[in-house]
């Protein structure tokens, strides 16, 4: 295969899936990643792909956002696996904020059933996960509520988070990058998420290994802001101690 054939397929690629890797697409058309590197440099530069760390995605991307569906099916084994690792960080008798994610529901599903928790979510999927649990004090923060997230957003929530003082939050994200940090589509789901993270003393960052690099149209704050990140082995050592070297602890399950 001819490089401009290789190029368009590559294209294709991205296009039907949001996102390509340098180390899939090798194996795909049995070259090195140094070449399929070349590829992604040439896209970048016709304009046709935006390259983000370990891959590349289509130009006008960065306010793209799969619906709920589609996102819970990437990376599931990952997901549960951080899902998981993060039950150990809960308090075993105070308050949680628990964001709006795809994690972070997988995190409300583990959840033991005699767990003693106050727990706060803006999240429709993860309040459902939780409702009965009969040890669980659950708050459900109201507002407009988003369909393709199923999270409430707009000025309801952002109020109820500013008379909150939670003991940890688990953070969920759509990129996360130490000089970009963290971003999600939207404005308001952003804006909600800043809110939490000002809510609790403590913030663990939920997020697979695919996300690293991402970045997305909202910002709503900082590696520097995270308190712990868990994530899976997808993540590189070298990219973790870059990590935690800026003071955040990384734990890859």
């Amino acid at each position: 295969m001819y490089a401009p054939e290789r190029q368009q397929e590559i294209l294709r690629l991205a296009q039907e899936s949001g996102r390509v890797d340098v180390l899939s697409l090798a194996e795909e058309f049995q070259v090195t990643a140094e070449t399929v590197r070349r590829d992604l440099k040439a896209l970048d530069r016709a304009g046709l792909l935006r390259r983000v760390h370990g891959g590349a995605i289509p130009v006008g991307r960065l306010d793209f956002e799969p619906d709920l569906a589609e996102r819970d099916a990437l990376s599931a084994d990952e997901k549960d696996r951080i899902a998981q690792a993060a039950l150990a960080e809960l308090p075993a008798d105070g308050n949680v904020i628990v964001d709006a994610g795809t994690t972070t529901a997988r995190l409300a599903a583990g959840v033991p059933v005699d767990a003693a928790l106050t727990v706060v979510t803006h999240a429709l999927p993860v309040a459902a996960r939780l409702a009965d649990h009969p040890g669980i004090a659950l708050h459900l923060v109201g507002g407009r509520v988003r369909h393709r997230t199923r999270a409430a957003v707009d000025a309801w929530a952002l109020g109820s988070y500013a008379e909150i003082n939670a003991d940890v939050v688990f953070l969920a994200t759509n990129g996360f990058c130490p000089d970009r940090g963290l971003t999600t589509p939207d404005l308001a789901e952003a804006a909600v998420k800043r809110a939490v993270i000002k809510a609790a003393r403590r913030v663990v960052l939920l997020a697979d290994s695919g996300k690293f690099g991402q970045e997305h149209f909202a910002r709503f704050g900082d590696l520097t802001d995270v308190d712990l990140l868990i994530t899976d082995t997808g993540l590189s050592p070298d990219d973790a101690r870059s990590i935690e070297s800026r003071g955040t602890e990384v734990v890859r399950a």
